[in-house]
C-alpha cells in the first residue's frame, strides 16, 4: 500500500513536470491563440519604448520636450552608484546571481504564501519586471482566450515574463538590463525613466543623486502614487527608510550610515515639466506645429512616419539660452510696471474703448461668445436656452493670473475670468542675428500658462510707424538721398477709385519747416512719409516692402505709408535685418538639425537666403535707421546713453496706431536686429491716453533692457560698435552740408499738393 502510495505521488509529480513544462511550451507559442503573443526575437533584441523628443537651445540646454511619456533614456555610466545599490538591495538582491528566474526567491514566496500564511512580495526578478515594462505583458493587448479564466490569467502573465526574462539575461548584460528596468520605470508625476524622475523629484541628473534621494525613488517602484513624497509625504518617508535598512542589511551601507540617513527628512526640488514651464514656452509650442508637420513629411526607413512624442527625436534650435532668459526678464520687468501704469489708468473704467474714448457697450458679452466655454454651453444647453447665461455667471473655483502676487486661488465666474483677463497688456518680441538669420529670443507673450496666444509669429497688427523704413527705402532706391529735404504741411494724395487722403502728424501739427527725410524719419513726421509715398506711389513701396521680407498681404492704398496693414513681429523683424546683412535678406531661421534618439542626422536645416537690394541702399537705410538717434528730437533719442557709449552705433524706430491700441519699436546693432510689439489682445483694448500709449513708451524698454543684460553678459560675444561701411565710396551723398551744395536735384522746397496728383 505504501509503495503504491508512492507510485501514485512520483506519478503526480512527474506529470507535473511534464504539464508545465508543456504549458511553458503551450504558453510560449501561443498555442492555438490561447495564451496571446509573446515579443519574438526581433522585438527582444530592439525594444520599443516611447521616448521624448528633446528640444535644445544652440548652447545646449534642454528648452523642453514633446511626449506622451515624459521618457529620456540614460546609459550605465550615468547612474550614481548609490541608485544601483538602493535598486538591487531592495528590489532583487540577488540580480547578479541568476538567470532571469529566482528559483530561491520563488520558493521563499511560495512557503511563506502557501504555508506561513504570510505576505512575501511576488518574488519578480528584475529581469521579468523590466519584461513587464518593455513587453506591457499584463495589458488586455497581449492576452488570449484562456487569460478570461479566473486564477488562470496571473499564472499566464508570470510564466510569460519568466520566458521573456530569460530571453533578455541571454541578449543584454545585467548592466543594460538594469539600465533598461530604470529607464522604463514609472514614476509617477509624468516622470517615466530615472532620468525625469530625478529631474522632476530633485532637479538633478541620475549621477548627481545623493543616497537617500536614490531611495525615496527607489521606494516609488512599489506604488507611485501611495509612496509619493509630494502627495503622501509620510508613506514616502517609511519607504525610503525601509530602503536604506535593505541597503545596511545587505552590506551597502554601515548602521551608522543608515541610522544618519534616516534621521534626515526628505527635500524635494520639485517640478513637473509642461509646455508652460521653462525658458521659450511660446517658441516650443510654435516649433511644435512646424515640427508635426515635419514628421508627417517625413518617414522612417520601415515606411512610417516619425512620432514626435515617442521617438526620441533631438531637434537642435537656434536659440540661446542666455539671450532666451534675459529676453524673458526684460519683458518681465517691463510688462508688470507697465500693467500698473495701465491700470492707474484705467481706475474702475473698463479699457476696451471706441475711437471716441467711450465704453464699447457689451463688449464682453460679444467676446465670450467666442471662446471654447460658450460654445460647449451651446453644445449641452442649446443657442437661445437661458442656462448659458447662467452658468457663464456661475462661479467656481478657480487659479488666475495675477503679476503682484502670483497665481491667486479664487471664487470667479467664466464672465469675471474673461474681465480679468481682458484687461491685461500683451507683448510679442523677437531678435535675431540679421547675418545668419539664428532667431536668438523669442518671446511670445506674458504668461504661457494663462495666455497661450503667440504674438511673434501667429499674431499680426498694425505697426504704425515702424513701417515707415519700407517707404523711404523705396526712396532710396529709387535715388533720394537721406538729405533729401521735403517741407513739413499737409499733403493730400488722390488715386482714381479711392477717396482722398490727407494725414495729420501725431500732434495734430505742422511745422511748415523743411526738413530732410533722414529727419522726418527719425522724428516720425507723417507729412513727409506721406509726401514720399505720392512721389514714389503704393505699388512701389508694396513691393520693396514685400521684397525686404514682408509676407503679409499689403493693400496698395496710400496710407499703408503709416502702416495700416497687419503684419507680425516675425517678419518685420526679418525684413528690417535686410539692412544691416548688406541688402541679403535671410528668413528668420531657428532650427538647425534633427536627428534620431542614437544621434543620427535626419535633416541638417539651411536658412533661406535671396538679394533683396543692393550693398549700397542696405547701408542707406542702416544710416536713416540711425537718424532715431542721432537726429534732433529722434524718437530713439530716450535710449540711455549706458547703450550708446563706446562708440556704439544703433537704429531704431517707433511705431504707434492711431487710437495707440498699438505699440512698436524695431531696434538694431550692428550684430542684432529685435522687434518687440505691446498692445491689448483686442485692439479696443489701449490706454486712453496716446502719449502713454506709444511704443515709446510701451514696446522700447523692453529692446532697452533687453539689449542692457546682453551687452553685460561677456559670454555671448556682443560688442558694441559701428555699422559696418561699403567697401565701395557710396555713389549717393550723405554728407547733407555737401549735398546742399552740390546737388538741387531733388529738393521741394515750396511745392503745391494739389499739382502732384496722380
Amino acid at each position: 500500500m505504501t509503495n503504491k502510495i508512492i507510485k501514485i505521488i512520483w506519478l503526480v509529480f512527474v506529470a507535473g513536470i511534464i504539464g508545465f513544462v508543456l504549458f511553458v511550451w503551450a504558453v510560449s507559442v501561443n498555442f492555438l491563440g490561447l495564451f496571446g503573443e509573446l515579443p519574438d526575437f526581433k522585438a527582444l533584441e530592439n525594444p520599443r519604448t516611447e521616448v521624448a523628443s528633446e528640444l535644445y537651445s544652440a548652447d545646449g540646454v534642454l528648452l523642453g520636450s514633446y511626449f506622451r511619456e515624459n521618457r529620456s533614456p540614460v546609459s550605465y555610466n550615468e547612474l550614481a552608484p548609490n541608485l544601483v545599490n538602493a535598486l538591487i538591495a531592495t528590489e532583487d538582491v540577488r540580480f547578479e546571481k541568476h538567470s532571469g528566474i529566482d528559483l530561491q526567491s520563488m520558493g521563499r514566496v511560495l512557503f511563506k504564501s502557501l504555508i506561513l500564511r504570510q505576505g512575501a512580495g511576488g518574488g519578480s526578478t528584475l529581469s521579468q519586471q523590466t519584461a513587464k515594462n518593455l513587453f506591457k505583458t499584463r495589458n488586455l493587448e497581449s492576452q488570449g482566450a484562456l487569460s478570461r479564466v479566473p486564477g488562470l490569467r496571473m499564472l499566464i502573465i508570470k510564466t510569460k515574463e519568466w520566458i521573456v526574462a530569460t530571453k533578455l539575461e541571454k541578449s543584454y548584460t545585467k548592466e543594460e538590463i538594469l539600465t533598461l528596468y530604470l529607464n522604463t520605470s514609472e514614476f509617477g508625476s509624468n516622470a517615466y525613466g530615472i532620468k525625469t524622475a530625478a529631474k522632476t523629484f530633485f532637479n538633478k541628473n541620475p549621477n548627481e543623486l545623493t543616497v537617500q534621494e536614490s531611495a525615496v525613488l527607489v521606494g516609488l517602484f512599489k506604488a507611485p502614487t501611495y509612496y509619493s513624497p509630494v502627495f503622501n509625504p509620510e508613506n514616502s518617508l517609511r519607504r525610503r527608510n525601509t530602503v536604506l535598512a535593505q541597503m545596511e542589511k545587505y552590506g551597502f551601507l554601515t548602521k551608522s550610515e543608515r541610522d544618519s540617513l534616516m534621521a534626515l527628512p526628505i527635500e524635494l526640488d520639485y517640478r513637473v515639466e509642461n509646455q508652460n514651464q521653462g525658458l521659450a514656452t511660446y517658441f516650443r509650442e510654435v516649433l511644435k506645429a512646424d515640427l508635426l508637420k515635419w514628421t508627417k513629411e517625413n518617414l522612417k526607413a520601415d515606411g512610417t512616419p516619425y512620432d514626435l512624442f515617442g521617438d526620441g527625436l533631438k531637434i537642435y534650435t537656434t536659440i540661446d539660452s542666455r539671450m532666451q532668459r534675459y529676453a524673458e526678464e526684460a519683458v518681465d520687468e517691463h510688462m508688470r510696471e507697465l500693467q500698473k501704469k495701465f491700470e492707474n489708468e484705467m481706475g474702475n473704467r473698463d479699457p476696451w474703448i471706441d475711437e471716441n474714448g467711450r465704453v464699447i457697450p457689451n463688449f464682453l458679452e460679444t467676446q465670450v461668445k467666442r471662446t471654447e466655454a460658450y460654445r460647449n454651453l451651446v453644445r449641452r444647453y442649446g443657442a437661445e436656452s437661458d442656462s448659458i447665461n447662467i452658468k457663464l455667471n456661475e462661479k467656481k473655483r478657480m487659479r488666475i493670473f495675477s503679476w503682484t502676487k502670483g497665481e491667486i486661488d479664487t471664487l470667479m465666474s467664466t464672465m469675471d475670468s474673461l474681465r480679468h483677463y481682458k484687461k491685461h497688456l500683451q507683448t510679442g518680441f523677437m531678435s535675431m542675428d540679421p547675418h545668419t538669420g539664428h532667431v536668438k529670443a523669442w518671446v511670445g507673450g506674458i504668461n504661457h500658462k494663462h495666455f497661450k496666444f503667440d504674438h511673434v509669429k501667429q499674431a499680426k497688427r498694425q505697426p504704425g510707424s515702424t513701417f515707415k523704413p519700407f517707404v523711404y527705402a523705396a526712396a532710396i532706391e529709387n535715388g533720394y538721398s537721406p538729405c533729401y529735404t521735403v517741407i513739413d504741411q499737409p499733403v493730400e494724395v488722390n488715386i482714381p477709385g479711392q477717396p482722398a487722403w490727407t494725414p495729420k502728424n501725431a500732434d495734430g501739427k505742422f511745422s511748415y519747416e523743411k526738413m530732410t527725410i533722414r529727419r522726418a524719419m527719425a522724428q516720425s513726421v507723417n507729412s513727409v512719409t506721406a509726401f514720399m509715398m505720392k512721389k514714389l506711389g503704393p505699388k512701389v513701396v508694396v513691393e520693396t516692402a514685400h521684397r525686404l521680407g514682408i509676407t503679409s498681404d499689403l493693400e496698395e492704398v496710400p496710407a499703408l505709408a503709416l502702416g495700416t496693414a497687419d503684419v507680425s513681429v516675425y517678419e518685420m523683424v526679418g525684413a528690417m535685418a535686410t539692412f544691416v546683412n548688406k541688402g541679403e535678406h535671410i528668413v528668420p531661421f531657428y532650427i538647425e538639425r534633427i536627428e534620431d534618439k542614437n544621434g543620427n542626422v535626419l535633416q541638417q536645416f539651411t536658412p533661406k537666403k535671396r538679394p533683396a537690394m543692393s550693398e549700397e541702399h542696405a547701408y542707406l537705410m542702416v544710416y536713416m535707421m540711425r537718424g532715431g538717434f542721432e537726429e534732433s528730437r529722434g524718437t530713439s533719442q530716450g535710449v540711455p546713453w549706458t547703450l550708446r557709449d563706446q562708440g556704439n552705433e544703433l537704429g531704431g524706430k517707433t511705431g504707434t496706431t492711431q487710437n495707440a491700441s498699438d505699440g512698436w519699436y524695431m531696434g538694431m546693432s550692428k550684430d542684432l536686429v529685435s522687434g518687440v510689439w505691446v498692445g491689448g489682445d483686442d485692439r479696443a483694448i489701449h490706454f486712453r491716453s496716446w502719449v502713454s500709449g506709444q511704443g515709446g513708451q510701451t514696446a522700447r524698454p523692453i529692446w532697452v533692457r533687453y539689449m542692457a543684460k546682453v551687452y553685460a553678459d561677456p559670454t555671448l560675444g556682443y560688442t558694441k560698435g559701428p555699422f559696418p561701411r561699403p567697401e565701395r565710396p557710396l555713389s549717393i551723398e550723405i554728407d547733407c552740408d555737401k549735398y546742399d551744395l552740390n546737388s538741387n536735384r531733388f529738393n521741394d522746397f515750396d511745392f503745391d499738393p494739389r499739382k502732384n496728383d496722380f
